[in-house]
């Protein structure tokens, strides 16, 4: 399966692909974004790892990451969607999708994320029969937490991602501020 192309006013998610790689390394390489995802610059080879992962979570699960790009330009400005990372959590995390996105600092504080993120729930409520995605962040990543929290997110708890707290959300089909 590829990912579907989705539109909003200003973006377009489509699916990632090879030629998407310098735009990966760029994006994770930069101390703004991984301030908060686990604060060290991701490699070249972390970055290609990452978009094979994304390209291969549409093959395995029927879901997956699309490449968030300015509607008009056409220039990469980040990546939103879901997965099952199996992640190694304690307390494990419930079985379900987990919601993820990240948005290159140019893209900061113009509402992007809450227009991609809406986006990319509108279609999971309309296609997928999921009742419950999870979301995790850095307790510190407030800006996150508000853009969960508008598409119905709410916390449900702490863990610990290997030496990290993290802060636990939850969101049930449909729940929307």
């Amino acid at each position: 399966m590829t990912a579907p192309v989705l539109q909003t006013d200003r973006l377009i998610l489509r699916p990632h692909g090879v030629q998407d790689f310098e735009n990966v390394v760029a994006l994770w390489a930069d101390p703004e974004v991984v301030k908060y995802i686990g604060g060290t610059p991701n490699s070249r080879e972390q970055s290609w790892a990452r978009l094979l992962r994304y390209l291969g979570h549409w093959q395995a699960m029927g879901y997956g990451y699309w490449a968030v790009c300015d509607r008009d330009s056409g220039v990469f400005l980040g990546e939103v969607g879901f997965a099952n990372y199996r992640r190694e959590i304690t307390p494990p995390l419930p079985d379900v999708p987990e919601a993820g996105w990240v948005l290159a600092p140019q893209a900061h504080g113009r509402g992007l994320a809450s227009e991609a993120v809406g986006c990319m729930h509108h279609w999971a409520d309309q296609t997928q029969g999921w009742t419950q995605t999870v979301a995790i962040f850095a307790p510190e990543h407030a800006a996150s937490q508000q853009v969960a929290a508008k598409q119905g997110y709410q916390t449900s708890g702490e863990g610990r991602y290997f030496d990290d707290t993290i802060l636990v959300m939850a969101r049930q089909k449909g729940l929307r501020d």
